[in-house]
């Protein structure tokens, strides 16, 4: 039977409408005030494999929890995190990412789970120096430019590395950002969000994407490999935050932004926003972390799984169409 947390996110409900495809036993996590609006939206015309999951109410920074959880379990899909780039969530990221794996795989170990999958982040590789492309290879280095969510997902793989040298048959993807039909509120698919009211302003940054069902497929197709104790960087294309964003307004019908944000604009930009939070006590998209890593030039190396796997990874441009039409649809 196959184990998936973090199931009602944006990678975790792509993963449980893969999986429901193929396999009959599935138990998803999920707590008992978390919204089923994502899995709603990749589910729908396919109630037939919704049914096919077995929810159950848990968390996985509750031992108990998972210890009931995961009795019976033989694969284990841990996509469950945290994800924000607030100074002031920095504790709760701490506990969320690097505690919840901790207990993760801890039971896993106990409970003598065959296969385990942690989906980490591109964030956990660090920054690189010199705009040097980063790979399965490169070593974690202390930096102003790593967020509290790097540092909490770094902190998480090294619980998954700690966990292999015990004995746990498990492998890490580090996925860049990611595109699909997720929140238009929170984590990745917010970009969306601010493009569809009409997004003025671009930074030249440059990063990694790679579309959610890319994500899943690799997943799923190194599960059943024999392959253990490696890490995997899953990344599309490296292209800048402008072509992303011009990509977005044009499938919404929307303005290109025309503002390039520069260095003084985006210091001055994220403390404005910071200000603005402080009397209306709703969190914005920007904030320093997100501002001045808009600014970076961050290319990540698919070489490893796409030797591995033989995969040809679907263009960011048609990841977005695809994501932005089914938000459309919902309009």
């Amino acid at each position: 039977m196959i184990f998936v947390t973090g199931g009602t996110g944006l990678v975790g409900s792509r993963l449980l409408f893969d999986l429901a495809q193929s396999a009959n036993k599935i138990r998803a996590l999920k707590r008992p005030f978390s919204s089923m609006e994502i899995v709603n939206r990749v589910f729908r015309h396919h109630e037939n494999l919704l049914s096919k999951i077995e929810w159950v109410e848990g968390d996985i920074t509750d031992l108990f929890s998972l210890d009931d959880a995961m009795t019976g379990m033989k694969q284990v899909y841990h996509c469950a995190a945290f994800v924000s780039f607030h100074s002031s969530d920095f504790r709760k990221l701490m506990k969320i990412n690097i505690e919840g794996t901790a207990n993760m795989v801890n039971t896993a170990l106990e409970k003598k789970i065959e296969r385990f999958c942690y989906v980490g982040s591109t964030a956990s590789l660090g920054r690189a120096e010199e705009n040097l492309m980063l790979t399965e290879n490169t070593f974690w280095k202390a930096s102003k430019y790593n967020s509290g969510y790097a540092i909490s997902k770094y902190g998480a793989e090294r619980e998954v590395w700690r966990s292999m040298e015990e004995g746990l048959d498990a492998f890490i993807v580090n996925p860049s950002i990611i595109i699909g039909p997720g929140n238009l509120h929170s984590g990745s698919t917010a970009l969306f969000g601010e493009v569809k009211k009409g997004l003025k302003f671009y930074s030249n940054g440059i990063n990694g994407f790679i579309d959610v069902r890319d994500v899943s497929a690799c997943m799923i197709q190194l599960m059943e490999r024999s392959i253990t104790g490696e890490r995997y960087i899953l990344s599309s294309e490296n292209i800048s935050y402008r072509e992303v964003i011009n990509y977005m307004a044009d499938c919404f019908g929307k303005k290109r932004p025309t503002v390039r944000v520069g260095k003084v604009l985006t210091e001055i930009g994220w403390r404005m926003e910071a200000i603005r939070t402080l009397f209306t006590g709703k969190k914005s998209m920007i904030t320093k972390e997100t501002a001045r890593n808009g600014q970076l030039i961050c290319t990540y190396s698919n070489q490893k799984i796409k030797k591995t796997l033989g995969i040809e990874f679907i263009p960011v441009k048609d990841g977005i169409i695809n994501a932005c039409e089914i938000f459309k649809q919902e309009s």
